[in-house]
């Protein structure tokens, strides 16, 4: 089972706003200008480059998200257990799924629209046909702000976890409250935990390390 890293997870954007990044890239990085006079053949053409275009973008930011958020079944037991604890595995999983789902009904979309532009007899029905298309990606995309919200919670809970190995050493403090456990780590560690005269001041997952008789320790409070 592999470690893993939570901090490599990119920012996700708002439905919204994941609209307007890939709608954006398609009117920068395709061509804007098509005139009526052209023939049937590269105006076609031209339509289908945008469909298409459209597509692999969304396959892009979509693919990213799926794969740097951490499968359960492929990473290391003591994370996936993390995970279950501060997420249910189900709701974790369903959102991944929504967003896989997404990914394959905009593919969808783009290879019927597509396949219609291939017979597109005018300016306007192409024109026509690659609004509608972006329109049903849209319409997708729209339709998963909140698995696009909840990932993103997720992803800033799990940035803020300290890095631990769980294959390493480890001496794990626990105990009742206010008995000297974040006294105690501060002592043996580089830790930096706050102390205070009263209970629960400890609200979060702390990661020291200490030598031992020539042995490396990681300490978990």
């Amino acid at each position: 089972m592999a470690l893993y890293n939570f901090k490599r997870i990119q920012p996700i954007p708002t439905a919204n706003d994941f609209l307007d990044i890939v709608l954006s890239k398609t009117q920068r990085k395709t061509p804007t200008v098509i005139h009526k006079n052209y023939k049937i053949g590269r105006i076609r053409q031209f339509y289908m480059r945008k469909v298409k275009f459209t597509q692999d973008s969304f396959d892009e930011r979509l693919n990213a998200i799926l794969e740097e958020f951490p499968k359960l079944d492929d990473i290391h037991p003591f994370y996936s257990d993390l995970m279950n604890v501060l997420y249910d595995k189900d709701h974790y999983k369903l959102a991944l799924g929504q967003i896989n789902i997404a990914r394959h009904l905009i593919d969808q979309v783009a290879k019927e629209y597509v396949r219609l532009l291939k017979f597109g007899d005018s300016l306007y029905r192409c024109k026509q046909l690659k609004k509608a298309a972006l329109g049903r990606m849209a319409t997708i995309m729209k339709r998963q702000k909140d698995s696009l919200s909840y990932l993103e919670q997720v992803r800033q809970h799990l940035a803020r976890l300290p890095s631990i190995d769980p294959n390493t050493r480890t001496l794990l403090i626990c105990g009742y409250p206010n008995v000297g456990k974040s006294s105690f780590m501060n002592k043996v560690t580089r830790a930096d935990v706050d102390v205070q005269p009263y209970a629960f001041t400890t609200k979060s997952l702390f990661v020291g390390h200490m030598d031992y008789k020539y042995l490396r320790w990681q300490v978990n409070k």
